[in-house]
């Protein structure tokens, strides 16, 4: 049995991790570079507000509860889950405001007041997604789905729509271009385009209509600190403001890592370190064990630029919907605002309340920008872009982030949050939980799972601590 594990990161896949191998009696010590847990998946406080950190706006309900269950935390008791009302709105530039709220009967309305005769195939898009949603969704439960799984699932059916793009099946709706803008507004908020976006994109909307948006009361931050709390309940260790300098190997094999101040032997590694797993963090005898070609790969993938953001306070409470979009075109992206007082009043403090706004920056513009070309693109989005101030009667600017201020202070590789989801990438199964190359290696977070959400980082978390109790079980 594979008894010391010592897990590097404490995110939301390295925390879902450390439980559940401290859960199956292993010893766990989990090394996290910060001082608190949850990367950008935690919270903050903030002049009497409580922020959400990183880029995350909603909640995948039927991912964290299946993971919680594998975890086996109650995500009833501990998590307060509620479903939004009026999720969200863009406006595209072309004079419609496209709204989607939970229910698909009002969505569906206002889309045929708009444009007659459209909500028959709004209907049809909703329920082929639906089905489809239905077919794919146990697949995410497997580190690496087979043909099995496939045909057992019925999935066969969908393999043209995985091999689509979400541009392609968007397009193949046939609705107004406004609301196909509307449907593909999340590629935006990845960086990327629609006709390189992987298909499952277009479930998002059914996903909402049928299971629904979800807030958490006291932001998603609240899941780094449930899961912090069961890891040590478990007896996991923790090691705060500990960054790792290598992951040590010989003749193929993890043997340990080494910190600044100490080698740890171990008898496996889960990383929750994205690809600076491979990019950075392998020694030289680890580094020898992935061919060229293979360094390459991770070199050359396209990364996601968690962009800018800035916290605010702002006077009064928000009116509906939850999130607002803004697409600029597809040069300039896309701009969100994040308003949690819309659906937790509680959040108020001597009448302000928290809200964010986030503008994603693609990572090859922020990076040849440097500092100075993303604080200049921060300044248009916060003080020249009038739209979002207009929603509130007074605003105040707390704090502000970049790219550049995201890397240093979250330890992220080349100033990114993981390889930007293409629709090769997804079908290439992202990054291995079980490393191909080097024995008792394992890896988990938002690199390793083909989705966006948060729920799916506690996801990976599970499934790499599975693929690790496997191993340690055949060699017994």
């Amino acid at each position: 049995m594979t008894r010391n594990v010592v897990v590097i990161g404490a995110g939301i896949g390295g925390l879902s991790s450390a439980v559940r191998l401290a859960r199956k009696g292993c010893q766990v010590t989990v090394l996290e570079a910060r001082s608190v847990a949850g990367g950008l998946a935690g919270g903050f406080q903030l002049e009497g507000f409580r922020f959400d950190t990183g880029p995350y706006v909603l909640l995948d309900r039927p991912g964290i509860e299946w993971a919680f269950r594998q975890l086996e935390i109650d995500p009833e008791t501990q998590l307060s889950l509620q479903r939004i009302p009026e999720v969200y709105q863009v406006d595209d530039g072309s004079g419609h405001n496209v709204a989607v709220y939970d229910s698909f009967e009002q969505t569906a309305s206002e889309f045929e007041q708009q444009w007659p005769g459209t909500r028959e195939k709004y209907g049809q898009f909703i329920d082929r997604s639906a089905a489809v949603y239905r077919r794919l969704q146990p697949m995410q439960w497997k580190s690496q789905p087979g043909v099995i799984d496939v045909f057992r699932n019925g999935a066969w059916r969908d393999v043209p729509f995985l091999l689509s793009s979400l541009g392609s099946v968007l397009k193949a709706s046939k609705l107004p271009e406004a609301i196909v803008q509307a449907l593909g507004i999340w590629t935006h908020v990845a960086g990327q385009l629609a006709g390189a976006a992987p298909a499952p994109l277009a479930l998002v909307t059914s996903v909402i209509h049928h299971v629904g948006a979800c807030y958490l009361r006291g932001g998603i931050g609240m899941i780094s600190d449930v899961l912090m709390n069961a890891a040590t309940d478990a007896g996991a260790e923790f090691r705060f403001g500990t960054p790792v300098r290598r992951i040590c190997c010989r003749n193929g094999t993890v043997i340990g890592v080494e910190t600044d101040k100490e080698m740890l032997l171990a008898d496996a590694v889960i990383s929750n370190a994205g690809l600076a797993t491979y990019a950075g963090l392998l020694d030289e005898a680890g580094r020898a064990a992935l061919s060229h070609r293979t360094q390459r790969y991770f070199q050359n993938l396209p990364l996601q630029s968690p962009g800018v953001c800035a916290y605010l306070a702002v006077k009064g409470r928000p009116a509906p919907p939850y999130l607002r979009f803004r697409l600029r075109g597809e040069e300039d992206g896309c701009r969100l605002l994040v308003t949690p007082g819309v659906v937790d009043p509680s959040l108020e403090n001597e009448g302000w309340y928290p809200a964010r706004l986030i503008a994603p920056m693609a990572h090859a513009r922020a990076e040849s920008g440097g500092e100075a070309g993303q604080r200049a693109f921060l300044h248009r989005v916060v003080e020249q872009e009038h739209w979002w101030r207009d929603c509130f009667d007074d605003v105040r600017v707390l704090e502000t982030r970049i790219p550049s201020e995201w890397g240093n202070r979250f330890h992220l590789h080349n100033n990114s949050m993981n390889p930007v989801m293409t629709s090769k990438f997804m079908l290439t199964g992202r990054v291995a939980h079980r490393s191909p190359w080097i024995r008792r290696l394992y890896l988990t977070g938002s690199a390793t799972h083909p989705g966006q959400w948060v729920s799916f980082c506690s996801v990976s978390g599970v499934l790499a601590a599975d693929c690790l109790l496997a191993d340690a079980k055949a060699r017994r």
